[in-house]
């Protein structure tokens, strides 16, 4: 008997579609010239300022290689490791993978447009737009999880729509390869797989669930996930209480408010009304009706990501995605109506957009004359200005203990940041070795039982350290020379003397908790 057929199974749904999806545009070189001059860019300013929190951590992490850590997966430690083995200290060479991303991302939205049947000039539109988008440029600035994850979802998100548009399933095991590598970083590419799976249960098409190369992707994802999955549930699935405190709102970025106000100004405000366009053209134009199931899964990602309390950009990249649809539907409303007007006005936002994000997003103002309004909008741009001088007040108190206490002193930060920071920079002024019970930090080492001499800093208030040492006396304050509104700039620096339990009895069952 042969099988029924649903609306959901018919051409023009998914695997069958090809015959009533509008063919893909022409192909041009444009995009290539705007990625390549979005990784320029930010090759030269790769410099400028200084590490972010992260990035010291990361390095941290790069001497400690294992599959996986509290935080993360294994792949950006190692990136950061084999830049610092190069060449280093050199923060262009940590930088350039992830500016490299940037310039790739630029690509992938205008070949998405593309897919959607975007010409040489909407393509060109949909380049500039990830160009100046905040998904784009914040994470091409700095090595971050959050960089390799773009990729792997804009990559994933073209695969998809190649696969929905060609009716080809066979790109189902590029898709699943790009997931299963994107879980070495991060779990996260999971969600987008939640929301691709739930997309297509929604609108179709639903045979693609018993699809054999449908079937070998998902496959594929799950061995190349193995590794980091088996860290995880080796040492009690860490990455839970890490998700739990975000959702509490312990972290940046955090909190289902402004996880609702991160989606209209991520990529831009002057974007939002393209990607918005692009998600209502998505799931209701009867010549997408193909790619519907790519709107639903931005909506099912996004659902889970409020309702989770998860950080408001886990998503972006799939407004990226909403964005190159939107770009073709903003183009065929410039060529309506009065047509020079509506294009002038659209020429006008991409300026201002342009301009904006060169201002908030990237180090193009000076660091010790860096606008408030500046941090405000970029908390990242605050965390990567003042790490050697932040060293410096830490030295300083250093310096000022007697020679028998500095001999034996230990310096105890509040977070993996901190103590990135004076591992990096605190040999060259004679510091001791920095620890910290913060995420993964806690497994790189503690003190000696016997260390009873700590110079703490990171932490504001001294209550935590009062119930381990029985003196603690505010010696110094964070002095990063520059009027800066970040975490660390004019916080109290501690000298904690009379440990009165030894380092093994509170290590794991209080510090790591109180970082």
């Amino acid at each position: 008997m042969a099988e029924p057929v649903t609306d959901l199974d018919r051409p023009g749904t998914g695997a069958s579609a090809a015959p009533t999806t509008p063919p893909p545009g022409p192909r041009t070189a444009a995009p290539w010239l705007v990625g390549g001059a979005v990784t320029a860019v930010l090759l030269l300013l790769a410099g400028r300022y200084g590490y972010h929190r992260d990035e010291l951590y990361f390095l941290l992490c790069g001497r400690h290689l294992d599959w996986g850590y509290v935080d993360q997966g294994s792949l950006v430690p190692a990136l950061a490791r084999l830049a610092d083995t190069v060449a280093p200290g050199n923060l262009v060479l940590l930088r350039t993978p992830s500016a490299l991303i940037a310039g790739a991302a630029v690509v992938l939205v205008a070949a998405l447009a593309r897919e959607f049947g975007a010409g040489r000039g909407t393509q060109l539109a949909a380049a500039v737009l990830a160009a100046a988008a905040g998904v784009v440029l914040a994470p091409g600035h700095l090595l971050s999880t959050t960089t390799v994850d773009l990729l792997v979802w804009l990559a994933a998100a073209w695969f998809a729509v190649r696969m929905l548009r060609t009716g080809d399933t066979r790109w189902a095991l590029a898709l699943g390869l790009v997931l299963g590598v994107g879980m070495l970083n991060k779990l996260l590419p999971a969600l987008l797989g939640v929301g691709l799976l739930a997309g297509v249960l929604i609108a179709g098409p639903r045979r693609l669930l018993r699809d054999r190369w449908v079937l070998a992707g998902a496959g594929i994802a799950v061995l190349l996930s193995v590794p980091y999955v088996a860290w995880q549930a080796a040492h009690g699935f860490p990455q839970l209480s890490v998700a739990s405190s975000i959702a509490d709102g312990d972290s940046s970025y955090s909190g289902r408010l402004d996880a609702v106000v991160l989606q209209l100004i991520i990529i831009s405000p002057f974007a939002t009304p393209v990607w918005i366009a692009g998600l209502v053209a998505l799931l209701r134009r009867p010549a997408w009706a193909a790619y519907r199931a790519i709107g639903w899964a931005w909506l099912v990602v996004f659902a889970i990501v409020l309702l989770a309390g998860g950080k408001g950009y886990y998503d972006a990249p799939l407004l990226l995605v909403l964005t190159a649809a939107g770009a073709v539907v903003t183009a065929d409303w410039a060529r309506r109506g009065a047509a020079r007007a509506r294009q002038a006005l659209l020429a006008t936002a991409a300026a201002l957009m342009v301009a904006s994000s060169a201002i908030l997003l990237l180090p193009t103002l000076p660091a010790d004359r860096l606008p408030g309004f500046v941090v405000d909008v970029n908390y990242d741009a605050g965390e990567t200005i003042g790490w050697p001088a932040f060293a410096d007040s830490v030295a300083a108190v250093h310096r000022n203990l007697p020679p028998g206490e500095q001999a034996r002193a230990v310096v105890l930060t509040g977070n993996y940041g901190e103590a990135g920071a004076l591992a990096r920079y605190g040999p060259a002024r004679g510091l001791p070795r920095a620890y910290s019970g913060h995420n993964s930090m806690a497994s790189f080492g503690r003190p000696a039982d016997d260390a009873d001499l700590v110079i703490a800093v990171g932490w504001e208030r001294p209550d935590r350290l009062r119930a381990w040492f029985t003196e603690v006396t505010e010696a110094g304050r964070v002095d990063q020379r520059v009027d800066v509104d970040n975490d660390e700039n004019g916080e109290p620096i501690f000298v904690c003397r009379g440990l009165r339990r030894p380092w093994s009895q509170i290590w794991d069952s209080e510090v790591t908790h109180a970082s």
